[in-house]
């Protein structure tokens, strides 16, 4: 039997970017599972899409952040998936992360810290910031909360890019009532922030919470303050955009309905390691269950810790943080299973369920697909 053709497949982004640097490594692991791809990246980070125009390919993974891009893309005589939320509409399948559950995850972990006033950082004219900043927004306003939002302008080039727009940032910061919770659209942005609360004084998490979005550790862990953030499940959008691009490159098709990725958690770090909540009863409750999650307690063991009856804490847990003592239990459990699902160390399911108080792994198994209506093994191959 003579040999398969291989398939010539061209990556059109900027790989050097970290969660693009992700997404490759997800399309990568496709491609050996299924053999017989030959992965083309791009050779100029400015090359457009234009220049493959005539190439002999079978398809294409691309970023497609303009008109000018997806007009290309139409041209070509191959399918493309885009990876981009840039654009509401572009004409081409897309595979990117749920940008509306990212703002929803940011809105609920900033909750979960306690804040009472919120408030969205974005960029003018990204489709996906929009959407990031309506999921926000919306959760924030179930939970009966004020938000509010500021869009800068889109990042210049040149000398200007690493400052533009500090000015204006700081004015809006300077007049917002603190403490608030604030998400940034990325961590560049949310670096942004803190680099100017670093400028007006202000606390950090104490009078300002900043969350970012993307997990960048370069940016997160060399900040003023380390930045939580969240995590945008990138490796499995590369895997999902590969397996989409198969479909097309097999059925000799180009249009497909769009795939959105949920994000895989929010990674705790400084900027929101706070329990800001007026209640100290709820306070002196939320910080004994971060301190002792891996061990196997449930409301009944706080309250006696904190002298206290359970009619009283379940008030205040549903005045200050909207939800009982006991989902604030279960939610930080399954977080903190999570994070360790997605670890690349990948832990046994028993370390995992010990790590996060429970008592064996078929208790473990069952809260999790409880909580998420799926395994911790799906959940674990949903994350590579």
């Amino acid at each position: 039997m003579p040999p398969r053709k291989p398939v010539h497949v061209a990556l059109m982004f900027p790989p050097r970017i970290t969660h693009f640097e992700r997404s490759t490594e997800g399309i990568a692991d496709f491609a050996r599972q299924h053999g017989g791809w030959a992965l083309l990246t791009r050779p100029d980070t400015s090359a457009s899409l234009a220049s493959l125009e005539g190439w002999n390919g079978d398809g294409v993974i691309a970023l497609i952040d303009t008109e000018a891009e997806a007009q290309a893309a139409r041209r070509l005589k191959v399918p493309v998936v885009n990876l981009s939320g840039a654009l509401r509409e572009s004409g081409i399948p897309r595979v990117t992360v749920d940008n509306e559950a990212v703002g929803r995850l940011a809105a609920e972990h900033l909750l979960d810290c306690g804040y009472r006033r919120f408030a969205f950082y974005g960029t003018e004219n990204l489709w996906y910031v929009e959407q990031r900043c309506e999921g926000f927004s919306r959760r924030v306003e179930e939970a009966g909360l004020p938000c509010v939002t500021f869009f800068a302008a889109g990042n210049p080039t040149g000398a200007q890019m690493w400052h533009h727009g500090q000015d204006e940032l700081e004015r809006w910061l300077a007049a917002l009532e603190t403490p608030i919770g604030v998400t940034a659209c990325t961590d560049h942005r949310a670096r942004m922030v803190s680099e100017a609360c670093a400028r007006l004084g202000l606390k950090i998490p104490g009078d300002v919470g900043i969350l970012g979005v993307d997990n960048d550790e370069l940016v997160c862990e060399f900040c003023i303050s380390p930045l939580s953030s969240v995590s945008r499940s990138n490796h499995h959008v590369g895997f999902q955009a590969a397996a989409l691009l198969a479909r097309l490159m097999e059925n000799g098709i180009r249009h497909a309905p769009d795939v959105l990725i949920p994000p895989d958690g929010v990674v705790q770090r400084q900027s929101t390691d706070i329990v800001a909540v007026d209640d100290p009863n709820v306070a002196a409750a939320v910080r004994f269950i971060r301190e002792n999650l891996h061990k196997p307690f449930g409301v009944k063991l706080i309250t006696a810790q904190l002298t206290v009856s359970r009619r009283s804490l379940e008030q205040g847990f549903r005045a200050q943080l909207g939800c009982t003592p006991y989902a604030y239990l279960c939610r930080q459990r399954i977080d903190r299973a999570k994070q360790m699902l997605g670890c690349p160390t990948r832990p046994k399911i028993s370390q995992i369920a010990r790590a996060c108080g429970f008592n064996n792994p078929l208790q473990f198994r069952r809260a999790f697909a409880r909580a998420t209506g799926i395994t911790p093994q799906a959940y674990r191959r949903s994350t590579r």
